[in-house]
C-alpha cells in the first residue's frame, strides 16, 4: 500500500471511529491523566485554567502547593519599542545584503536596527497557595487525577484510617479557584492556608470575614518599571469546626468539610489602559462566588467546560491500560501502541486551549497561561515566528473556532501599534510586527538580527484570519478583518 493510500485509510478509520462514538453514544470512556504519587517539580503538577486564572496543582498530602497565575500580570507598562535609528540604517543593511556581505549586514542590523531598551516584557507568576495539613505526611493509598472530562484535579489518600479527598477547580463561571476538602469521618479537616509570592514588596493582610489579601505590583524589566497592580484574596467556608484568620494565615480546625476560595485581579483594562481597581475586582469575584454552594459552582463550571469539550469526540477503541499510571503509559507506548492514550492526548490538547484562551481574555502565550517564574524562558510572551501560531493550529480543526477571539483581538491591537512601527522604522504605510510581542503589543524588532530582523509576524498572523473564513464561510467576519489584511499587505 503506498503512503497516500495508507494515510487515507487511517483518516477513514479515525473518522469512522468518531462517527461510531456519536451514533452509538459510546464516548462514555474516561479521559484523564492520573498518577500514584504527588508532583515533585512544577512540570509534574497538573494544570487547571479558566482562561483568566491558571493553577498548577502538586497534590502533596502534608503541604499542598497550588501555583497561581492571572493572565494580565506582566512586567512593565504600556509602551512600544520601535527603534528610530532603523529608518537610516535599514537601507544600508539592504545594500550589504545585495552585495553578498551577509555577516556585515547582520552585525549592522543588530547594532543599529534592533530595539535597544525593550525586547518585550515577561509574563509573571502571581505566587502560590500553600495549605499545611498536620500529620498528613504519613499517608498511603495515594491517587492524583486531572479529569479531562470535567476540568478538575482530584487527590485522594489515607491517613490513620481516614480517607481524604481534595477537589480543585478554576471555575469558568465564578472566576475563582476552589478547593473542596472532605473526609470519610466527621471533624477531620484541619489546615493552615496562606498566599505567598516571588514578587518584591508584596503586602499581606488579614481582613474581617476571615480573608487574607496579598497585594503587589509587577516587576521592573529592562529599565521599564512595572505598573500592573494585583491583589489575591483567600478565604474559606467550613461545615463544623472552627475558622480563624490572623497574621496572613487562614486556619480551619476540626471541620467536617471545607472549601477554600482564591480570587485574583489586576488593574489591567487593555494594552493602553491600566487604570482598573484590582482590589475591588478581586473582592467582587470572591463575594459573587460565595453566593453559591460548591456543588452548584462545580455543576456550572463543568457544564460550561463541556460545551466546548463535547463538540468533538475521538474513539480509538477500548482503554486497555486504565490501571496503569499515565507516566508509565507514556513510557511503555513504544511497545504497547496505546490507542486510548492517543485519544487522551488529542483531548488534552483541546483541554489546554479551552483553559488558556477564553473569549474576552488574553490569548494563550508561550506557556499557555501556566508560569511559575518572574522571568521565564523567552519571557513566556508571544513568539510570532511559530509558537503563537502553533497554539491556535488546533482551534478550527478541532471545533474550537470561537476560542480564536483573544488571538484575533491581539492581531487587531498589533495592527494598531504596528502602524507606528512601520512609520518609524521603515517609513512605510500599513503595519508591521516582528517576531515577538507581549501584553503591551510591542511591534519593534527585538533580540538580535539572526532571529529578530524578521518583519513577517503580521503577515503570518493574518493567515489565521483567512483560515477562520475558510472554515466558517463567514463573509461578515471577513469584511470586518479585511482592513487588517489590507494594511498588512500595504506594508509589504
Amino acid at each position: 500500500m503506498n503512503k497516500k493510500r495508507l494515510i487515507g485509510y487511517l483518516f477513514v478509520m479515525v473518522s469512522a471511529g468518531c462517527i461510531h462514538a456519536q451514533e452509538k453514544k459510546v464516548s462514555a470512556q474516561e479521559y484523564k491523566l492520573w498518577y500514584d504519587r504527588p508532583a515533585q517539580v512544577w512540570t509534574e503538577a497538573l494544570p487547571l485554567g479558566n482562561g483568566r486564572l491558571g493553577a498548577m496543582v502538586y497534590g502533596t498530602p502534608g503541604t499542598e502547593q497550588i501555583q497561581l497565575n492571572e493572565e494580565t500580570i506582566w512586567a512593565g507598562r504600556p509602551n512600544n519599542n520601535a527603534n528610530p535609528n532603523a529608518l537610516e540604517y535599514i537601507p544600508k543593511v539592504r545594500e550589504l545584503v545585495f552585495a553578498g556581505k551577509y555577516l556585515e549586514a547582520q552585525t549592522l542590523a543588530t547594532e543599529k536596527v534592533m530595539a535597544k531598551t525593550n525586547s518585550g516584557m515577561p509574563y509573571q507568576s502571581f505566587g502560590d497557595l500553600r495549605i499545611a495539613f498536620p500529620g498528613h505526611t504519613r499517608y498511603s493509598d495515594y491517587y492524583r487525577e486531572l479529569s479531562l472530562d470535567s476540568a478538575r484535579v482530584i487527590v485522594r489518600y489515607e491517613v490513620d484510617g481516614v480517607r481524604y479527598q481534595r477537589e480543585t477547580i478554576t471555575s469558568f463561571t465564578d472566576q475563582v479557584v476552589m478547593i473542596r476538602l472532605t473526609a470519610n469521618r466527621p471533624g477531620q479537616i484541619t489546615f493552615n492556608a496562606q498566599l505567598t509570592s516571588p514578587h518584591q514588596d508584596v503586602m499581606i493582610n488579614s481582613e474581617e470575614g476571615n480573608c487574607v489579601t496579598l497585594s503587589g505590583v509587577s516587576s521592573l524589566h529592562e529599565g521599564l518599571k512595572g505598573k500592573v497592580e494585583f491583589q489575591g484574596r483567600l478565604t474559606a467556608r467550613n461545615q463544623g469546626g472552627k475558622i480563624a484568620c490572623a497574621d496572613g494565615i487562614l486556619s480551619v480546625e476540626g471541620a467536617d468539610e471545607a472549601t477554600i476560595y482564591v480570587s485574583i485581579a489586576t488593574n489591567f483594562n487593555n494594552y493602553l489602559d491600566i487604570t482598573g481597581n484590582q482590589a475591588e475586582r478581586a473582592k467582587s469575584y470572591l463575594s459573587e462566588a460565595l453566593l453559591h454552594s460548591f456543588a452548584e459552582s462545580k455543576k456550572n463550571h463543568v457544564d460550561f467546560y463541556r460545551r466546548y469539550l463535547t463538540r468533538v469526540s475521538l474513539d480509538l477503541g477500548e482503554d486497555q491500560y486504565k490501571n496503569v499510571t499515565t507516566d508509565k503509559r507514556v513510557e511503555n507506548f513504544k511497545d504497547t501502541h496505546d490507542a486510548h492514550l492517543v485519544a487522551t492526548y488529542f483531548q488534552f490538547g483541546r483541554y489546554l486551549l479551552i483553559c488558556s484562551s477564553q473569549p474576552g481574555g488574553q490569548p494563550a502565550n508561550l506557556q499557555g497561561i501556566w508560569n511559575d517564574k518572574l522571568f521565564p524562558s523567552w519571557d513566556s510572551k508571544y513568539t510570532c515566528n511559530i509558537n503563537l501560531e502553533m497554539n491556535y493550529w488546533p482551534s478550527e480543526v478541532t471545533n474550537l473556532s470561537d476560542l480564536n477571539e483573544p488571538l484575533f483581538r491581539l492581531i487587531k491591537e498589533v495592527s494598531e501599534s504596528g502602524k507606528e512601527t512601520a512609520r518609524i522604522m521603515y517609513g512605510a504605510n500599513g503595519w508591521v510586527l516582528h517576531h515577538n510581542t507581549d501584553i503591551w503589543r510591542i511591534t519593534g524588532a527585538v533580540d538580535k538580527a539572526p532571529s529578530g530582523m524578521w518583519p513577517s509576524g503580521g503577515a503570518w498572523l493574518c493567515r489565521h484570519l483567512w483560515e477562520r473564513y475558510l472554515y466558517t464561510g463567514d463573509v461578515e467576519f471577513l469584511r470586518s478583518v479585511y482592513p487588517i489584511l489590507k494594511e498588512s499587505g500595504r506594508f509589504f
